[in-house]
């Protein structure tokens, strides 16, 4: 049934998304989770502790939020039970976990902005999907920071937690969700985090190592359907590239997405004020991004998602063949 619930609920949030009016009555699941991180944060995340102490905290609040989470998302499916009724409810409550709509149509601002009303309005949108510093990004850096964030993104908030609703069913997405935004908000390699956050980063790189790798499959096959695009490059850029960037998931699938747009993506960019020295995928490649590229990466993005959902699909008939064997 765990890959049946990830297929239905990926098909929910491909057509409806997460509500705007839901967000604004009752939040969203990762708000939830982040509100909870913050306040573990605040009180166990000390100064005058040692480095091994507040790595110890770090580890301990994890541990203790992901028990938690398990625990009432279990309980919820216990209690929903397995029928038909049971697998429509809990596919609208896995829907929540992955961002297909949202992503496509935060990226798609960014072009939407710089075509309309030009590189400031293009900052602002793309402030809105990455860390960087959007003042010092030009128009080209604006677009490649939009083609990134859409390849990352696509791998640890598509890919990642239908993989794992797959695997674990609506405690497993859930599980995942909660590692993924730990590492967004204290997975930071700084004085405040580098300790308390170490655990976060280090299981947000394990439990996102196979979607990235399937991510990156997904963007080379869509190659074939998206005119302009290239498989073969996508291909070798993978294999050259993927291993080079300082995250060791975040190269496949931006690697994938370069060499198919024929992009130097990623290299040194600048966080906070900070310059953080990277490798480029795609080297050799174009470094002047346009709008036009940001579309044909959503139309890579769109056909690799269709992919996956058939993917899912089609592992959802096998499920149930081998479950009635």
């Amino acid at each position: 049934m765990f890959f049946t619930l990830a297929f239905v609920s990926l098909l929910i949030e491909r057509l409806c998304g997460y509500p705007q009016w839901l967000v604004r009555a009752i939040g969203h699941p990762v708000i939830w989770i982040g509100t909870a991180i913050g306040w573990l944060d605040r009180r166990l995340n000390r100064a005058e502790q040692s480095f091994a102490q507040r790595k110890t905290m770090g580890a301990m609040a994890l541990l203790a939020l992901l028990t938690a989470v398990v625990t009432v998302t279990a309980a919820i499916s216990w209690f929903i039970g397995t029928s038909l009724v049971a697998l429509a409810i809990l596919a609208v409550i896995a829907s929540s976990l992955t961002a297909q709509k949202s992503l496509e149509d935060h990226v798609r601002a960014v072009a939407d902005a710089l075509d309309r009303e030009g590189l400031t309005a293009g900052r602002k949108a793309v402030s809105m999907i990455v860390g960087r510093d959007p003042d010092q990004l030009d128009e080209p850096a604006v677009c490649r920071a939009a083609i990134e964030s859409l390849a990352e993104n696509f791998s640890d908030g598509i890919t990642a937690p239908a993989l794992w609703l797959g695997i674990g069913g609506l405690a497993g997405g859930a599980a995942y969700k909660t590692t993924n935004t730990a590492d967004s908000m204290i997975g930071h390699r700084n004085e405040r985090y580098e300790a308390f956050g170490w655990a976060s980063a280090r299981l947000d790189d394990l439990v996102n190592l196979p979607a990235s790798r399937l991510t990156a499959l997904l963007f080379v096959l869509a190659c074939f359907f998206v005119p302009g695009s290239s498989a073969r490059d996508a291909w070798k850029t993978v294999w050259r590239d993927a291993g080079k960037h300082r995250s060791p998931n975040a190269g496949w699938p931006e690697a994938a997405m370069a060499g198919a747009l024929g992009l130097a993506l990623a290299g040194p960019r600048v966080y906070g004020g900070t310059l953080v020295p990277d490798h480029f995928m795609g080297a050799g490649g174009r470094r002047e991004a346009t709008a036009s590229d940001i579309r044909k990466a959503l139309k890579l993005a769109r056909v690799a998602d269709i992919m996956m959902i058939a993917l899912f699909g089609l592992l959802a008939i096998a499920s149930e063949a081998i479950a009635r064997a």
